[in-house]
Order: C-alpha cells, then sequence, then structure tokens
C-alpha cells in the first residue's frame, strides 16, 4: 500500500517560530529536529521522505507530526515528566554534609568496622543523629560536584634527609641546566623478578586465532633488572644479572660507560647501599668522567623499571621489557 501524505497546515506566526528553532545551531538537536519534522510535513513530503532528510525514523516523524496536528507549538514541546519535584539541598544540609564527609567516622561506628563514608551510611547517620532528612542520590551528587571520594585513599612519603634542599637542586639542576657536552642518565634495579618460561613454544597469531600460550610454566629462579634511561633521547640500556649486590652494579656501570664512551656521564641514582660501596667509590675514582647524584632517602626516582617488571616477569634467556620514557 503506499504511504498516504499527510500535509499539516502551519500558519505563518509558527512557521517563523518553527523556521527558527531548526536554523539555530545553540538549540537542542530534539528541538531542532521536530521544528523540521512539521515544516518538511507541511511542504507535502511522505513520513519516509521526512525521516530520511531529517535522520530519524518514520515512526517519529508520525509523532511529532500528529502531535502537532492536535496542539500546535505546544504539542511538541516536552510534556512534563513523571515523577516529584527534585529535592534542593539547603545551606544548612550542605554545612552538614561536607563537614562530615571530610571527618572519620564517629567511634560507634567504627567499633562496628566502619573505616569510611558511604553515601547511604551518611545519610542514615544524618537522619539518626542529626535529624536531617536528605537521600544518599543527594549525598553522592554533592560529592561530584566537590570532587569527594571516601571510597579512595592515596599514599605519600615524606623524605627526611637533613640535606633534602640540596639533593633536589642538585638533580633537578641536571634536567633544568644539563652540563653541556654530557649525557644525563638515570639508573635503576628491581630485584626478584621472576624468571619464567612457557613449558611449549607461543604458538604465533593466525587468520582468526590469536597468539596462544600455555597456561603452565617452569620457574627458573628469580633475576634483577638493571636499567639506564637515558633522559634526553629515552635510550635505555638494560642487564640481567642473577644477583643485586655491588659487584653486579659494578658491571652494569661497566656497561653504561661503554654504551657512551668518552663522554661525560651524570648517573642518578637512589641510596642502594651498592651504589656506595668501596669498590664503587675506587672504580668512580678511577673513572673521573663518571659521576653519581643520589636522590634524596625515601624518593623513589625511575618507577616504571619496577612495574615494567612486575607486569612482564622476565624470562631467563633475555631481559626484561624495560620501559621508554621516565617517571
Amino acid at each position: 500500500m503506499p504511504n498516504r501524505v499527510r500535509v499539516l497546515t502551519v500558519p505563518g506566526a509558527d512557521r517563523a517560530k518553527l523556521e527558527r528553532r531548526a536554523r539555530d545551531r545553540g538549540a537542542e538537536a530534539r528541538v531542532a529536529e521536530r521544528a523540521r519534522i512539521v515544516l518538511l510535513a507541511a511542504e507535502g513530503l511522505t513520513g519516509p521522505q521526512i525521516a530520511e532528510r531529517v535522520g530519524c525514523t518514520e515512526p517519529t516523524v508520525v509523532k511529532w507530526r500528529r502531535q502537532y496536528a492536535a496542539g500546535g507549538l505546544a504539542g511538541v514541546e516536552d510534556a512534563p515528566r513523571p515523577g516529584g519535584p527534585r529535592a534542593v539541598l539547603t545551606d544548612a544540609a550542605i554545612g552538614e554534609i561536607l563537614p562530615a564527609t571530610v571527618t572519620p567516622p564517629p567511634e560507634s561506628l567504627r567499633a562496628a568496622g566502619v573505616t569510611h563514608w558511604s553515601s547511604r551510611r551518611l545519610a542514615g547517620w544524618l537522619r539518626r543523629v542529626r535529624g536531617i532528612e536528605v537521600s544518599h542520590d543527594s549525598i553522592a551528587r554533592l560529592w561530584r560536584r566537590f570532587c569527594l571520594q571516601p571510597h579512595r585513599a592515596g599514599g605519600f612519603k615524606f623524605s627526611t634527609d637533613p640535606q633534602l634542599g640540596a639533593k633536589v637542586r642538585d638533580v633537578a639542576g641536571l634536567y633544568l641546566q644539563p652540563p653541556d657536552n654530557a649525557v644525563v642518565i638515570c639508573v635503576d634495579e628491581k630485584s626478584q623478578c621472576q624468571a619464567l618460561e612457557r613449558t611449549q613454544p607461543i604458538l604465533p597469531m593466525r587468520s582468526g586465532i590469536p597468539e596462544r600460550q600455555t597456561h603452565d610454566y617452569a620457574r627458573h629462579g628469580v633475576t634483577t633488572v638493571f636499567a639506564a634511561l637515558e633522559v634526553a633521547t629515552g635510550t635505555v640500556t638494560d642487564a640481567c644479572y642473577p644477583r643485586h649486590r655491588h659487584q653486579e652494579f659494578l658491571r652494569f656501570l661497566n656497561k653504561v660507560a661503554a654504551a657512551y664512551p668518552g663522554t661525560q656521564l651524570h648517573v642518578v641514582c637512589d641510596h642502594y647501599a651498592a651504589h656506595k660501596h668501596a669498590a664503587v667509590r675506587a672504580w668512580l675514582a678511577k673513572n673521573p668522567r663518571i659521576t653519581l647524584h643520589f636522590t634524596p632517602t625515601g624518593c623513589s626516582w625511575l618507577n616504571l623499571v619496577e612495574c615494567s617488571s612486575r607486569s612482564s616477569p622476565a624470562r631467563p634467556s633475555a631481559a626484561a621489557p624495560i620501559p621508554q620514557s621516565a617517571s
């Protein structure tokens, strides 16, 4: 059966308002869509033709064409939604919710094992103790408004190094004013990396089949990842050694020195005891082109080495994957 054309009669005043709505770039998309449907229906287009031009479905065209025919411009407005009016928090309620949020739960709740507020728990506590009727949804919206997240906890470490200021200036100065004709590298280690090997070779990816590996593996003890990151280019010099002592650190320093021959090297490292061993100091005295810079105690400098080795255990035959950017 051919589609019947229903032509709408649109008065001049309504047409002007509808055209203004259809052209308004700041109007909501649904408002402009309804205006275009009515205007095209007034031109005598069929439902499928209007749907194709507007970019909607034919039932949508039928609905708003019928709504305008029955109620005029008022028929294409949004009808009141069901439900009561949205509750608005008073200043007094906000003044109770926010201080309670940033304060630990009272002793009565902590004795029951409650360590952090939830929106429902806080709403119940305000109702019982303060006599304030507020929904947990309102509290959750208020938390989002003020970017409060009681369920999350972060950590921090404050260095108590008596030479904190001097060491920070020393290390930061290498970045802010790097020395001429020299290379700045950061060194860090991650020990106790499990050296794992799959019991069968990994099967390569094929059409319709992803790369596959066996679920079981053989343990080959642990290894230690040593990595030196060149700050300027992101080049990484790395090695895996079975132990984490000053001997291995010296082996790695020799490898780093060989990677940058005839160049002044500034090496940033932490306060691990192996870095300050007498043998290391003697080696540095014989290699004056290499200078060690120590970060303050309690300050990790290159966490990406540790993060990478945790996510991808090293294989016995190769070094663990090393990150390519500084932390």
